[in-house]
């Protein structure tokens, strides 16, 4: 076996974390993936694997390597991918992975529109509550809310997120409704908080061009952004969800807008991708077709730059409206 096949052989034992599961997935018996795998160790003269007999798990070394490998086979895979697909279109497993607010709300709903333009991609999205290591994880691309500070990622801006606070009638009947900053200590707050570190989110409104944190108290905290909603909903205080998961609800006057005049900060929308990987043609397919949906609709900002990719500079999140699509922004 050569090198290269076992570099294979070693990620998908990494990946499948097991020998044997490895073996089946390759088509060859486990004591070849075994062999492959102290070769390995022996020409680098590092142990790459930890092994008992119930689990394996990578060394320091063996992440290192494990990490450049899988960039080594995902440009070869694209290179390859890139001559096959010229003359046939676009075509395989696309990973993505999105907040799921905007997964539920946005993507599911035009998947069809996605799928009869490009019927050889077959999409595997995630919507998961973490952020995703692109590389780490074999992910082609996400979409993102917020300034990302990582500098191995560059995207493209396809739209901007803006943010509403609200409640709903029967909330404002019984507390009133708040005319200045200052009234929201006589106010309650539906609560998001994170489930990784138990932190609850404050409101933020943008006052003379600053971002100002707001204490509310409250009875009611979740860690789910359909939960957010519907406590909001139900009157258990204000909530501060971005405007398109809410929008059908102000237009049906089950929420009202509260403090327009302090509205919380927009965020930029971008789908990323590692700045160091070949763009193939399934990856830049979803990219154009999703900046094309986020154009299209006016509640997420479709704007004039979102042709333009960039690095991502570092910025500050961690405001309730980025913690309700599932970003950990502290985790960036």
């Amino acid at each position: 076996m050569d090198r290269f096949q076992a570099m294979q052989v070693f990620v998908r034992v990494v990946d499948s974390n097991s020998f044997t599961r490895a073996a089946d997935s390759l088509g060859l018996p486990r004591a070849t993936v075994t062999t492959a795998v102290q070769q390995l160790e022996n020409l680098l003269q590092v142990r790459l694997l930890n092994r008992t007999t119930r689990r394996i798990s990578l060394t320091p070394d063996g992440a290192a390597y494990y990490e450049r490998c899988a960039r080594i086979l995902a440009d070869v895979e694209e290179a390859e991918t890139s001559f096959r697909e010229v003359s046939r279109g676009p075509r395989g497993k696309l990973r993505i992975d999105v907040p799921p607010p905007i997964g539920r709300l946005v993507l599911i709903p035009r998947m069809c529109e996605f799928h009869s333009r490009y019927p050889d991609i077959e999409l595997a999205i995630g919507m998961g509550d973490r952020p995703v290591d692109l590389v780490r994880e074999s992910v082609d691309c996400v979409i993102r809310v917020g300034e990302l500070q990582d500098s191995s990622l560059v995207g493209r801006r396809i739209g901007t997120m803006e943010t509403v606070t609200c409640a709903s009638p029967d909330y404002i009947d019984r507390h009133g409704e708040p005319r200045v900053l200052a009234d929201l200590q006589h106010h309650r707050a539906v609560h998001y908080f994170s489930s990784r570190t138990g932190r609850i989110y404050d409101l933020d409104f943008v006052v003379e061009g600053e971002v100002t944190e707001v204490k509310v108290p409250g009875k009611v905290s979740v860690n789910d952004s359909d939960a957010y909603v519907a406590s909001g909903l139900q009157g258990f205080g204000l909530i501060q969800p971005p405007r398109f998961m809410v929008q059908a609800h102000l237009q049906s006057g089950a929420l009202r807008e509260v403090l327009p005049q302090w509205r919380p900060s927009s965020m930029p929308i971008s789908v990323v991708y590692p700045h160091n990987r070949h763009l193939s043609p399934k990856v830049r397919a979803f990219v154009d077709w999703a900046a094309e949906l986020f154009g299209r609709c006016p509640i997420l900002g479709g704007c004039e730059g979102a042709s333009t990719e960039c690095s991502f500079v570092p910025g500050s999140e961690g405001h309730v409206r980025q913690a309700v699509l599932g970003i950990e922004a502290e985790t960036y």
